[in-house]
């Protein structure tokens, strides 16, 4: 299957076909093409080189959500091995170059992917190769979403080390335990990062919005095809002056199609949007948002995103839910300085938890906010402090996902890392 884009591409419409009959998914459409499935809350889609991304229905709790993975991942893997395909859980893809991967049939992504070179030089690898997990999470006031996003904004790179999966390129090391988070650092500025503005004193949601009508435009939807408006302003559409369509005002849905295009560490939709942690195996999968509820084929193969949606009927649960552990992150993250929150975005990637941090390391941080996310489950009383058992190996080693990979790498693979695929299928 490797280099056989056409092929792949045939197997990935395969799965959503047999997903759909089988599993009684309803298909959504693109033309003649099946590009995602909807089922009740749930809804799988394709990223833009055929990643699969279920996003789960909103849950109350992780044993909830752990039952909506399972399903799912039996489902995909019983339409998967009849095909001969394969799920992998990382976040880079570790052997094909980027002329390998199948290009999805979806209008929005023909526009990125012609834009994206003219912003940076990483925008295609990070539309085609590279996979996350993102938790989201919910708020209760204007002021509620001020804490929460100051703190897990500022703890984003402690999730990049504790969750790092992407150490390999096109079948070698390539220098970076999460290549994944690096590519976000040169993919487009102009909507990723993580926006200092959030942590003024004058933040809320008005500044959010403002931030989000200067982020450049890609694309207005009309008459069942996306309309390239790349560079053009969100705000000068809002005065009727955008150019590919005249005197048009925008809707509602523009709005919210314009929000899925801005890509920071932390995005505010109807909920927040974690982006800071690589793909990973399934154990791992219910690991991500214990820690921020806490804290706040077999020849071919599929990389797998999977998005955690939570609700909290009562918002006062685990770290960014609980008060006491919301504080104590605060308190703790309030004295960072700009230029040492990015320096953590750009070195964490290479160095991981063992990434100088003032008087200590990465790995400090991380044990203390291990035990706060702990602290937070407690109280939370669905004893779900389990989930947190793939977090607590990594911190208390200090080993994060990818360096255990590179020494596979060493020494039983013997340098190969076609081993990786039976070592992180689902």
């Amino acid at each position: 299957m490797n280099g056989d884009r056409a092929h792949m591409g045939r197997m990935i419409s395969a799965i959503l076909n047999g997903l759909s009959e089988r599993f009684e998914w309803d298909k959504i459409m693109e033309e003649n093409h099946v590009i995602g499935l909807k089922q009740g809350k749930q809804n799988i889609s394709l990223e833009p080189g055929g990643q699969f991304e279920l996003s789960g229905a909103p849950l109350e709790t992780l044993h909830q959500t752990c039952a909506e993975v399972n399903s799912h991942l039996y489902q995909v893997k019983a339409v998967g091995e009849e095909l001969g395909v394969g799920f992998l859980g990382m976040g880079f893809q570790p052997k094909w170059a980027l002329t390998d991967i199948p290009i999805m049939p979806k209008g929005r992504y023909e526009i990125m992917r012609n834009y994206m070179p003219k912003v940076g030089t990483l925008g295609l690898d990070m539309m085609f190769r590279t996979c996350t997990v993102q938790v989201n999470l919910d708020f209760s006031s204007e002021l509620d979403m001020i804490r929460k996003f100051r703190a897990s904004l500022a703890l984003q790179p402690i999730a990049t080390a504790i969750f790092a999966n992407s150490p390999f390129k096109e079948g070698k090391p390539n220098g970076f335990l999460s290549l994944r988070s690096h590519i976000w650092t040169d993919t487009d500025n102009n909507r990723s990062g993580m926006l200092p503005f959030v942590f003024d004193d004058t933040f809320g949601f008005e500044q959010y919005v403002d931030y989000a009508l200067d982020v450049p435009m890609y694309f207005v939807y009309r008459n069942k095809t996306y309309i390239d408006c790349t560079g053009m302003s969100f705000r000068d559409f809002m005065a009727g002056k955008l150019p590919q369509v005249p005197g048009e005002l925008p809707t509602l849905n523009d709005w919210e199609n314009h929000l899925t295009t801005i890509f920071p560490e932390v995005r505010l939709k109807r909920y927040m949007e974690m982006r800071g942690a690589d793909g990973g195996p399934w154990r791992r999968l219910c690991a991500l948002p214990a820690f921020w509820v806490c804290l706040l084929t077999l020849p071919a193969f599929v990389m797998y995103i999977y998005r955690v949606s939570f609700t909290a009927q009562t918002w006062a649960v685990g770290l960014l839910y609980d008060d006491e552990s919301l504080q104590s992150i605060i308190d703790m993250t309030s004295d960072w300085t700009k230029e040492e929150r990015e320096m953590l975005r750009r070195k964490v990637p290479v160095t991981g938890l063992k990434t100088p941090f003032r008087d200590g390391y990465v790995r400090d941080l991380a044990e203390d906010v291990l035990q706060l996310a702990k602290n937070g489950l407690e109280r939370r009383g669905y004893k779900e402090v389990g989930f947190l058992r793939e977090v607590d190996e990594v911190v208390r080693t200090g080993v994060t996902p990818a360096e255990k990979l590179l020494n596979l790498y060493e020494t039983k693979w013997q340098r190969s890392v076609d081993p990786v695929f039976e070592e992180l299928l689902y």
